[in-house]
């Protein structure tokens, strides 16, 4: 659907009527530009809006497949842009993975949202209440968008650090209650942030060296800085990932540990139990000829072998650490 459009002369918003007609105006005055924003466009409604734009072919059959890799795409009158945005739900510490896409031409700009995890609906309203910048036409645009997605990412970041240094700080203090799918669902978090922010790395770089017309010189700083945050933030998790490699196989190690210290008080309490139980069942047999079964004294005289055996075994055993 469309989230909103609007036409912006000279910073200012102004209500848009026939999207054609006012991109048609904005570009006879050589002034302002159209900003259409869709959410989960169906296919019908993407067509309609491709039909006022005329948008490139290739970048509207990814649009409407969606799910892409971050990139971007430079085509003769059109840039397109795609990123993935991310979202950090703190009651489970998933991270959830949307998309926007950009379409940046002569005089308009074209953000298509997919999926809840989108941190996008501010960054229209923020742009508003700064002019100057948007006089600056469809590059003004796009560096919020991705300004905005970049500051999520260093925001999802400290949440990850946070979950990493806890985890980190249980699996050495040898806390019982991790376990191995805890530290891989971390792992597995970090590893989709990668796939959503390493592969950003080039296309901003692209911008930056001034592949898109429509990036002037005095816009790149700008872009340079919302590199280097990203850059920040890939660096990161590089570390975490292998942070997190080595902190599931300490905690694999414990549990080997744990489970050796285990079978070897299992196994000294099984040879405690067995010798009262080899004495007991050798005067269980039943034999005429056994002299001491007559003797007055034998019942405790066995007990007695039978406890100062198991006790001398018992602290053998705590000497040795298996018990």
């Amino acid at each position: 659907m469309i989230v909103d459009k609007a036409v912006y002369r000279d910073g200012v918003r102004q209500d848009c009527g026939d999207p054609s007609s006012e991109l048609e105006r904005c570009r006879t005055e050589g002034t302002g530009f159209l900003w259409i924003g869709l959410k989960d466009p169906e296919p019908e409604e993407f067509a309609a809006i491709n039909a006022e734009l005329a948008l490139h072919p290739l970048a509207v059959e990814d649009a409407v497949t969606g799910n892409q890799r971050a990139k971007i795409e430079v085509y003769e009158n059109l840039v397109f842009i795609v990123v993935k945005t991310l979202r950090y739900v703190d009651a489970t510490s998933d991270v959830e993975t949307g998309e926007v896409m950009l379409f940046a031409g002569d005089r308009f700009v074209l953000t298509v949202r997919g999926g809840e995890a989108n941190p996008l609906a501010g960054v229209r309203r923020q742009l508003e209440t700064k002019p100057a910048h948007l006089r600056r036409g469809p590059v003004a645009v796009v560096h919020a968008v991705l300004d905005l997605v970049v500051d999520t990412y260093s925001s999802i970041d400290v949440e990850i650090a946070s979950d990493l240094s806890e985890i980190e700080d249980l699996v050495f203090r040898d806390d019982r209650s991790v376990q191995g799918t805890d530290i891989y669902r971390l792992k597995r978090e970090v590893l989709e942030f990668k796939r959503a922010a390493v592969p950003m790395v080039a296309p901003l770089r692209r911008l930056i060296q001034g592949e898109a017309a429509f990036v002037d010189k005095k816009m790149r700083p700008f872009f340079r800085d919302v590199l280097d945050h990203l850059l920040q933030v890939t660096d990161h998790l590089e570390s975490y990932d292998r942070l997190l490699s080595d902190i599931l196989n300490a905690h694999l190690s414990q549990v080997s540990l744990r489970q050796n210290d285990d079978m070897r008080r299992i196994s000294a309490w099984v040879a405690i139990a067995a010798v009262p139980t080899m004495i007991a069942g050798v005067y269980g047999m039943n034999f005429d000829n056994m002299p001491e079964l007559h003797w007055e004294y034998s019942y405790f005289v066995v007990l007695a072998l039978m406890v100062a055996v198991c006790l001398a075994m018992y602290a053998a055993f705590r000497r040795s650490g298996w018990l």
